[in-house]
């Protein structure tokens, strides 16, 4: 296609043709997904938008059509998708101007955020209101995520063989497709998260009971199409019946790395234990906690210089 003609397609059509020569097989199929939704957003806010008629103003509208129904966040994220292709079309002299620049990210007023993470207290109430069976159930896996920090989709592909009970560790090295119909072992999110737990003796204990029967190379707690919104919901009624906060699945690893920062336990261990790949993403996610850890050891060392004479 020549330059002129390809000045006067359509945005979306480019954006699509963009996302199938730089992004199909370089990112994950579940940010691949995000990109082709983007494009729909753009087929339905701006259906005739050309490449040529890319400015600041028509781009700011199209950014402004979108924010109506999307809190800033998702704007933003929506707006850096489209920000990498209009860049190489700035580039490739598609577009004499940069239309991103100085761009105003918008957005509708946030949901109320639900809780990140429950304290100690509000643990051990969860847990006694867990139905926990000789058997595999939500419960249990609602109780292995709160103990080991997995993701929710680690958590489904764990199997017997991924636990050594003898060291009692447990090893992550894999993920349960569970977005898909089929469902099925997928990469971890990257070789970080490729990691070895170690398990209390306890958990080590009730779940050497509890997979004896299962076989080796199958998924635990897989026993047909899985939804994230049951679990969700299961966790959800837990949390009603222990009269505390209602938080979600992902909240639970939260949970997990705040109990561990709150115990002293350092900032290095709990990135490995995640499987985070550097300690920065750990530090920026629990920057709340770190900064009350900070606050409650000037306290100490106060009290401590008080003390010498």
């Amino acid at each position: 296609m020549t330059r002129k003609k390809k000045t006067t397609q359509l945005f979306s059509q480019y954006f699509e043709e963009w996302i199938e020569l730089y992004k199909v097989g370089a990112v994950r199929p579940i940010t691949l997904k995000k990109y082709y939704i983007s494009k729909q957003h753009v087929e339905e806010l701006a259906p005739d938008l050309k490449i040529s008629d890319l400015s600041r103003r028509t781009y700011q509208k199209l950014l402004n059509d979108y924010a109506l129904t999307h809190e800033k966040q998702t704007t933003m994220d929506f707006h850096h998708q489209l920000k990498g292709a209009i860049l190489d079309a700035v580039d490739d002299g598609l577009i004499a101007q940069n239309p991103t620049r100085k761009i105003i990210i918008k957005g509708k007023k946030p949901r109320e955020k639900r809780p990140k993470f429950l304290n100690q207290f509000e643990v051990q109430a969860l847990i006694k209101e867990m139905n926990l069976t000789n058997e595999l159930n939500w419960d249990w896996f609602i109780l292995l995520i709160l103990k080991t920090g997995l993701r929710f989709s680690e958590a489904l592909a764990i199997t017997p063989n991924d636990f050594d009970f003898s060291s009692q560790k447990l090893t992550v090295d894999k993920t349960w497709d569970y977005k898909s119909s089929k469902g099925k072992f997928q990469p971890t999110k990257n070789e970080s998260s490729k990691r070895k737990i170690q398990l209390d003796w306890q958990t080590a204990m009730q779940f050497s009971q509890l997979v004896k029967a299962i076989p080796d190379e199958q998924p635990i707690f897989v026993k047909g199409r899985i939804f994230n919104s049951t679990v969700n919901n299961r966790l959800q009624v837990l949390c009603n019946k222990a009269e505390i906060p209602n938080i979600s699945i992902h909240g639970l690893r939260h949970t997990h790395a705040s109990l561990l920062l709150f115990a002293d336990v350092s900032i290095a261990t709990v990135a490995r234990r995640l499987g985070h790949s550097s300690m920065s993403t750990t530090q920026e996610t629990y920057l709340h906690i770190i900064h009350e850890l900070e606050n409650q050891d000037n306290d100490k060392i106060m009290r401590h210089l008080s003390t010498i004479a």
